[in-house]
């Protein structure tokens, strides 16, 4: 029998939302089943059961799943660490909704071309559907590698979904820089280089807690120097680099990369890939 969301009693004439099995939910957080009892048990994660004792996650559920997943893997935290980070997050004043609606009909739009369900693509990147729903409807709700391993699976860049072929201006003065309408809170792009061109040149500027939450790869090579703030580089899933003002770092773009604020203030980074595969 495959794996697919687990089906809920709804009540008449409403939709339910869907709900997800141990298997799915644990790969949809890229974790062992196994490890999803062990954060059951260290009250990081609260499934609802059925009668018969089977675990079912909501889409919330995954969603925190996966966040704790990053909070262990990227950041390091132990149980402890990483219940006081979810719990300080639920009491946050919500992010400003993010809308970019051309981000998501372009997807839509490239996920038709290939004659594919939301279904099919979520499987295939291990995320749920319903995330990448909201994300074809309003160009938001998904986290920076997801993003990447979007553009990629779709045989594009992240830099043309965001409209940086159009051509531009050689120079880009002070605080005229063109921002990307990122589909993710607390990381805002700015282009310092428009066009086709052979780099990809930006300055990354992120908020406390940003984080692509994973790692992704591409083809080629970048170059980050930290310009203010903390920047935690994870190459490998094991390799990790902390930068402070004035550090730089240099790495093949093929080698899984995950990164983070390892500031308490914000973060800013000029980041350059070449060729311009990001």
């Amino acid at each position: 029998m495959t794996d697919s969301p687990a089906d809920t009693p709804q009540d008449p004439g409403s939709e339910a939302a869907p709900m997800f099995r141990v298997t799915e939910a644990a790969r949809a957080a890229g974790v062992a089943p196994s490890t999803l009892r062990l954060w059951e048990t260290q009250g990081l994660i609260a499934p609802q059961r059925r009668a018969s004792g089977q675990r079912l996650y909501s889409e919330a559920d995954v969603a925190q799943l996966q966040r704790i997943a990053y909070l262990r893997r990227a950041a390091g935290l132990n149980p402890a660490a990483i219940r006081a980070t979810l719990e300080a997050e639920s009491t946050a004043p919500a992010p400003a909704e993010i809308i970019n609606e051309p981000l998501g009909h372009a997807l839509r739009q490239l996920r038709q071309s290939r004659s594919e369900t939301l279904e099919a693509v979520a499987q295939n990147l291990g995320v749920s559907a319903s995330a990448l729903s909201t994300l074809e409807r309003t160009g938001a709700g998904v986290s920076f590698k997801t993003l990447a391993d979007l553009a990629q699976y779709y045989g594009t860049t992240v830099s043309r979904l965001s409209g940086q072929d159009e051509i531009g201006q050689p120079v880009v003065r002070a605080g005229q820089a063109r921002t990307w309408p990122m589909p993710v809170a607390g990381v805002r792009i700015e282009v310092l280089a428009e066009g086709r061109r052979q780099m990809d040149c930006h300055r990354f500027i992120l908020a406390p807690g940003a984080a692509s939450e994973g790692g992704y790869g591409h083809d080629g090579e970048e170059f980050i120097t930290v310009l203010e703030g903390r920047f935690r580089l994870t190459l490998d899933g094991v390799e990790v680099h902390e930068l402070g003002p004035g550090d730089s770092i240099y790495f093949e773009s093929r080698r899984p990369h995950a990164w983070a604020n390892a500031a308490d203030g914000r973060t800013v980074v000029i980041w350059v890939n070449t060729p311009p595969t990001f």
